[in-house]
């Protein structure tokens, strides 16, 4: 892979980054449902990226680099408890695709 691949790569990853910080609207339960993953299964895999480079990154440094600030602080702010009808559609969808492993 050449480096402007690479470089490429984390920039687009960096503007998802950006856009789901701006997305705060979008909860996770809904994320998972419609694509299968949210933004604490791309912090798990930054971690797990940083981690095959040689790199220790704790599992709350990765959510406050996906978050852009503490999870905790996002979560208190902007997650919602999820409706019954966002957990009927999170487990038919879990049915259909099983969690990406």
């Amino acid at each position: 892979m050449s480096d402007a691949t690479t470089e490429s790569e984390a920039a687009a990853f960096r503007r998802l980054l950006a856009h789901l910080g701006r997305r705060t609207d979008v909860q996770n339960i809904d994320l998972m449902t419609l694509a299968g993953f949210c933004r604490n299964c791309l912090a798990d895999w930054y971690r797990e990226a940083a981690a095959e480079r040689g790199v220790a990154i704790d599992k709350d440094a990765a959510r406050e680099h996906v978050y852009g600030e503490p999870f905790a602080d996002w979560k208190a702010r902007h997650q919602r408890e999820a409706t019954p009808e966002q957990i009927a559609a999170f487990e038919a969808a879990q049915k259909r695709h099983p969690p990406h492993g």
